[in-house]
């Protein structure tokens, strides 16, 4: 597949918007030499156009121009590095290291819905606390009081992570214990009981927003 010629760079991402609610996301092309080209604009854009997308709303989806693979995920995963390293830091290291450390772990498999689900509960509680913000304050809202509860929703958050964290021991030792068949073990009881914990908390988090 040759590279599309002579197309300008795009610098608005409001310009021939699509892939809003009901519409087929907008498809990006990668090509070899890293450049990305927005097929509904006919033209190339960058990461941070990509970021500002995400921020407007706008769905989208990036295929390697030669393969055809969706490379959706790992282009996501650059503008986070990328806006990482302009020191807009939102990733604690803490959250980063036990992050790293569910890679080939037993329950590596439900940690995304879960991440999923709780990233969701918290985004709904800050739209809430900025509707809030600007009924009290108008448009000059009081940014100290936002940023507070920002820092006691992530504190949760970090929290929900700790207490998922020791799970993936108790897991495999249930498991490991449990796998010769026969009644449920007392650890396999304990882990549902843990996770009936876990999902309480986070019904929680979500009726204080």
């Amino acid at each position: 597949m040759s590279e599309p010629q002579n197309k300008r760079e795009q610098t608005d991402p409001s310009a021939g918007a699509k892939g809003a609610e009901g519409e087929a996301p907008i498809v990006v092309k990668k090509y070899a030499n890293r450049r990305l080209y927005n097929t509904a604009t006919s033209s190339y854009v960058t990461l941070d156009y990509l970021a500002d997308m995400v921020k407007n709303g706008q769905e989208f989806v990036v295929y390697d121009a030669k393969t055809g693979e969706n490379i959706t995920r790992s282009v996501l995963t650059q503008i986070i590095v990328e806006e990482e390293s302009k020191g807009r830091n939102l990733l604690p290291i803490q959250f980063l290291r036990q992050l790293i450390q569910f890679y080939g772990d037993s329950l590596q498999t439900f940690l995304p819905s879960y991440l999923e689900m709780s990233m969701d509960a918290f985004a709904r509680n800050q739209e809430k606390l900025r509707a809030h913000m600007r009924d009290t304050f108008g448009a000059a809202p009081g940014y100290q009081m936002f940023e507070e509860t920002a820092r006691q929703n992530m504190a949760m958050f970090e929290q929900a992570m700790k207490m998922f964290s020791p799970m993936s021991g108790l897991y495999q030792q249930a498991m490991n214990r449990g796998a010769g068949g026969g009644a449920e073990s007392e650890e396999i009881r304990e882990l549902k009981s843990q996770l009936a914990a876990l999902q309480r908390q986070l019904d929680k988090l979500e009726k204080k927003g």
